[in-house]
């Protein structure tokens, strides 16, 4: 997810003399595409770990607890690592780690040792994060200041691009053919079971292997670019040594923002990393029409397959929330948007946890398109009117992405129950987030130190 811009306002490049800035804007762009591709293809590996490695549901989904601790560990160094080396060295050392997470992908699938995908997922999660940290800021200075918000808005353009690629690539080269289920796999004699073990996890390993490959190329082509510096434009107003954590926190449209980006983050990857399971349990024949003329799909496909595709138009809908959501937001309140789209998602909820069939799988599909403006939004009316406090803040807030890695196992452990109670996790932290929006954004203390 690409994270919102922060204070690049006092911040410009730092080369006095004129510089084309054509090929860096590029090369910092190809980092927005490179980590919107790793988050979407997480729920193409929950699916797939559940035969390939006999794992249950909630076993599965701590692929996106992995995931996600990574990006609340490495959230505050990453930012430490820019200040003392340099945006350039951060972002060639969110690459290695990138292309290192990605390349262990062969020898897990090899071993086929759940603990190895899993750490393998974290240093993923770890390179994107100092990729995160750089890029968002980058972008707005590569250039003229005037045209930074755009700069910013057509890099992230191309994040979304690959969040829609994901679920096609599982589809494509990922899953079988053939339909397997956990189940199926159980009943079958123990060498053919392994065979198709072997087979499924063997599956991962060229995606990955070729995702490691470019991401390398990318890190050699940092390597060898000039690459203009970001320094301080302006001295610095207060003392931001004096600001604490605990001052922040009397804030109360900052605290109850942090549990509102908790929750959206946490309700984001319990649908995403569950789509294509949600899709079979609610209407396993259904083939949406749209889907099958964007994507082509056939009868020769399996229904996991038909499924990830359903994943992608999904992140179709999420780019167009996006920019009707930016558009309204040039004309009312930021606030009052959110309410709006935060409704939408408790609504489309409702429906999909009372009805079924393929009713219930548009209205999932839905939740991504009214959840597309929720983490910016989130993001900017936290941090509104804390001055020097917005820098401290604004980590504060890029840590509780860790809900991305605590909300989903309860969500897939209650898949135990029934597909609606696993639906019911996500619909409480939308409901937080209507509350934030019409009443939690309120500023009422403004205290930073």
């Amino acid at each position: 997810m690409a994270l919102p811009q922060q204070d690049h306002d006092e911040l410009a490049i730092s080369d006095s003399g004129k510089q084309n800035y054509l090929i860096p804007f590029i090369l910092v762009t190809s980092l927005f595409f490179l980590w919107g591709l790793a988050n979407s293809l997480n729920g193409t590996l929950v699916k797939q770990f559940q035969t390939a490695l006999d794992l249950q549901r909630w076993q599965a989904n701590i692929v996106e607890t992995a995931f996600y601790l990574g990006y609340f560990i490495m959230a505050l160094p990453a930012g430490y690592v820019m200040k003392k080396l340099g945006y350039k060295m951060g972002i060639l050392l969110g690459l290695i780690l990138y292309a290192a997470g990605a390349f262990l992908f062969y020898p897990a699938a090899e071993v086929r040792m759940y603990s190895f995908f899993l750490a393998a997922l974290f240093l993923i999660a770890s390179g994107i994060a100092f990729l995160e940290t750089a890029a968002n800021l980058y972008v707005t200075v590569l250039g003229d200041p005037k045209k930074g918000d755009f700069r910013l808005n057509l890099a992230q353009s191309f994040n979304g691009i690959s969040i829609i690629l994901g679920p096609v690539i599982g589809g494509f080269f990922i899953f079988s053919d053939k339909e397997y289920t956990r189940e199926m796999i159980q009943a079958l004699p123990a060498a053919e079971a392994e065979a198709i073990r072997i087979s499924q996890a063997s599956s991962v390993q060229m995606p990955y292997l070729l995702i490691g490959a470019v991401v390398a190329f990318v890190a050699v082509l940092f390597a060898i670019t000039k690459m203009p510096e970001v320094g301080v434009k302006t001295k610095e107003v207060a003392d931001s040594t004096k600001i604490t954590i605990a001052g922040l926190l009397k804030n109360k449209h900052l605290t109850l923002g942090i549990i509102a980006q908790f929750c959206n983050v946490g309700a984001q990857v319990s649908l995403w990393g569950n789509f294509v399971d949600l899709k079979i349990d609610l209407a396993k024949e259904s083939n949406l029409w749209i889907v099958q003329q964007i994507y082509q799909t056939t009868s020769d496909m399996s229904a996991t397959q038909i499924a990830s595709f359903h994943a992608s138009f999904a992140f179709v809908l999420f780019m167009f929330g996006r920019f009707i959501g930016t558009y309204f937001m040039g004309k009312h309140a930021s606030n009052k948007i959110l309410g709006i789209y935060s409704i939408g998602a408790v609504v489309s909820l409702v429906i999909a946890i009372m009805g079924g069939g393929v009713i219930a799988v548009v209205a999932l599909m839905m939740v991504y398109f009214f959840q597309s403006i929720m983490f910016p939004t989130i993001f900017a009316l936290a941090c509104k009117d804390l001055g020097e406090g917005s820098k401290l803040a604004s980590s504060l807030i890029i840590m509780s992405i860790v809900g991305g890695a605590l909300i989903p196992p309860i969500a897939a452990a209650l898949f135990k129950v029934s597909t609606g109670a696993a639906l019911v996790v996500p619909l409480i932290c939308f409901v937080f987030i209507v509350y934030y929006s019409y009443k939690g954004y309120e500023i009422s203390t403004k205290t930073v130190n």
